[in-house]
């Protein structure tokens, strides 16, 4: 297939002919880059979801793929990639009926008939899937700056909370019958990405953290400025916006990004899944739409947020309390099953994979107004979304089925118009 490099010159300036130039390393100046941006990445390696435990195949092996496309396509590979940020749900189980922490703070775990298996407690979190995880992101160590936030599978213990249990009959249009999960305890997290581990202790790249490396900022230099980079822990608490807040003071005048795994829905709403709402089962925890209010909106420098969790995609643009625009982008295809049933594999539920789905965010600054032009790439299929013929039969029913087929394409191929970037950081962050 084509270079990264002859790809994004392709997607930035519709060349046919660029699909047969050869990469060439990306000089200080640039005007163009890319962030890879990594939607939950669990199905790829839950233990259930290999050869191992009967299944069709190794799905861990399409999540070292993608990882091993994005470290080939590095700037200091000769790519453009200059940042990568993972959007948390790195695992699937979890190794603790509820963590210690909660339970000394009185919360209590109810019976549920329908999500108690599939979360129960198990070691093949710590013996299979956890190092899977760390031998991805492996192939980035040295290469590229990154971040990796938690989601909520990658919590200690995700359990029934016992004042929101399951209803008596299960509705599937009504998710909420379900009862309400509650994550708790970041130990295996830290275990694998805390600011103490190899992927970031001492890389000069990796400025703050925050709660043993539950909260985390980043610096990446690309296309003439300076970037930050914020990722914040699921339904992060004040402790963690109060952090984030001193982290955009030490670095004042830097385009900022944050990424987080819960903030918006498929509708581009600020709300969380109502099987999952840490506001409301912990009020310590801060709702989508309290984040925004006590931090996004806050702080002028904030100018695009990440996410994932909510199945399918989204994006929104609103200004914040100075006037200027704040840029909102939900991916996450976790649901993705069409790989498993390429591999003939029968269920009465759907089996999500991932089938090698991720964006490609290219930054083109060459231009008065800066454009990101965002692209859903899948490293197994070795296409683009638009140019998969069978993209809204595969997945448009599960994610968007109120739209029409070319508009289901747009959602995962667009641009985004960076109108007021120049007079924001034009004399700060170069």
């Amino acid at each position: 297939m084509a270079s990264f490099s002859s790809l994004t010159r392709r997607l930035v300036l519709g060349s046919a002919i660029a699909l047969v130039v050869l990469a060439s390393p990306v000089l200080a100046g640039d005007d163009s880059f890319t962030i890879a941006v990594i939607p939950d990445t669990q199905n790829y390696v839950d233990y259930t979801h290999q050869t191992a435990e009967g299944f069709a195949f190794d799905a861990n092996r399409m999540f070292f793929e993608q990882m091993q496309y994005i470290a080939d396509n590095v700037e200091s590979a000769g790519g453009d990639i200059a940042f990568v940020a993972g959007l948390g749900d790195v695992w699937q189980h979890q190794t603790l009926k509820i963590d210690p922490g909660h339970a000394a703070r009185g919360f209590k775990t109810a019976p549920n008939p329908v999500l108690d298996a599939h979360f129960a407690p198990t070691p093949k979190v710590t013996s299979v899937e956890m190092p899977a995880a760390r031998k991805g992101y492996e192939l980035l160590m040295g290469k590229v700056p990154f971040s990796v936030i938690p989601g909520n599978h990658d919590y200690d213990a995700m359990w029934t909370d016992s004042k929101f249990p399951p209803a008596a009959k299960f509705d599937p249009k009504d998710m909420s019958t379900l009862g309400m999960l509650h994550p708790g305890g970041l130990d295996n997290f830290r275990s694998v990405f805390g600011n103490q581990s190899a992927f970031f202790k001492d890389k000069p790249w990796y400025v703050a953290s925050h709660d043993g490396g539950a909260d985390a900022a980043q610096i990446f230099t690309a296309g003439g400025y300076r970037f930050l980079h914020i990722g914040l822990q699921f339904d992060a608490p004040d402790a963690s916006l109060d952090w984030a807040a001193s982290v955009i003071r030490r670095f004042p005048g830097l385009p900022t990004i944050v990424s987080m795994h819960d903030y918006m829905d498929k509708d581009g709403k600020r709300i969380p899944n109502p099987m999952i709402d840490g506001h409301a089962a912990d009020p310590q925890d801060n709702s989508p739409q309290m984040i925004w209010d006590k931090l996004i909106s806050q702080h002028d420098q904030i100018f695009l947020v990440l996410c994932g969790h909510e199945h399918g995609q989204a994006m929104r643009t609103d200004p914040n309390r100075f006037g200027h625009k704040v840029h909102q982008v939900l991916a996450d295809y976790q649901d993705r099953g069409q790989t498993a049933k390429d591999a003939g594999v029968k269920s009465d539920w759907p089996i999500g994979i991932g089938d090698g789905w991720m964006r490609l965010m290219t930054f083109d600054m060459s231009g008065e107004v800066p454009v990101v032009k965002v692209r859903t790439y899948s490293t197994h299929y070795k296409k683009l979304s638009v140019d998969t013929p069978e993209y809204a039969a595969w997945y448009k029913a599960h994610e968007q089925p109120h739209l029409s087929d070319a508009d289901y394409q747009r959602m995962d191929d667009f641009s985004i118009e960076l109108t007021d970037f120049r007079e924001r950081f034009d004399a700060s962050a170069k």
